[in-house]
């Protein structure tokens, strides 16, 4: 049975609509009476990222990146700033966050655009943080760095850009391949129970059961 007290909450920012996850402990709090989260995606105004969370008493322990996409990571510094946490990726996105062609900043004008990742995580990796573990899935296709993060207990998944409802991500941007995309998707994440709920970096949530019956880029 799914870990009901691990609770997601959700701001969508930007100008593609990019969903922004906080995942925390609904039975955990400090001294302070405030929780604390694991945020995945900055996707833009990180100083309205923390004071959203600041209104709810939630405490942002990590931040960590799916991808390293303009859309995915305009609001790092900001949030780094406000909040002190640490940022990680997997170790093969780093240099697409830090290069404003392979993250796509150059294609809206932001040709400065670099965040630097503190920690670099391997395929398979366990991620303690804010009285959880999740774990990295290696999900290239997207971009060459793209990962997922699985939280066992609680049965949930975040996503990124590798799987959407129904859908997949692109793979016409640097370093994306189609085919590494519907392998990591057949063979990294269709390997999850089908009660897995699947929080994409767009659009709306879905389950992998419904993924497998309902996906035409993958059935």
């Amino acid at each position: 049975m799914a870990d009901s007290k691990v609770q997601v909450g959700m701001l969508t920012l930007g100008m593609v609509a990019t969903n922004c996850y906080f995942v925390f402990r609904k039975d955990i709090t400090d001294a302070q009476g405030n929780r604390h989260c694991i945020l995945f995606d900055p996707a833009d105004r990180g100083r309205r990222i923390y004071e959203s969370l600041l209104e709810k008493n939630i405490v942002v322990d990590i931040i960590l990146l799916t991808h390293g996409h303009f859309d995915h990571i305009l609001g790092a510094k900001e949030l780094i700033e406000c909040t002190g946490a640490k940022m990680g990726c997997l170790y093969e996105e780093e240099a697409v966050c830090k290069d404003p062609f392979l993250n796509l900043g150059n294609n809206y004008g932001m040709n400065n655009l670099c965040v630097k990742p503190d920690i670099l995580f391997k395929d398979g990796e366990e991620i303690i943080a804010a009285d959880m573990s999740c774990r990295v899935i290696k999900t290239p296709g997207h971009t060459s760095g793209g990962c997922c993060y699985y939280f066992e207990e609680a049965g949930i998944l975040i996503t990124g850009d590798t799987l959407f409802e129904e859908s997949i991500g692109r793979t016409d941007f640097p370093t994306g391949s189609l085919s590494e995309l519907i392998r990591s998707v057949k063979e990294k994440l269709f390997c999850l129970p089908d009660d897995t709920i699947c929080y994409p970096g767009h659009g709306e949530v879905t389950t992998i059961g419904h993924e497998k019956q309902f996906n035409p880029f993958i059935i």
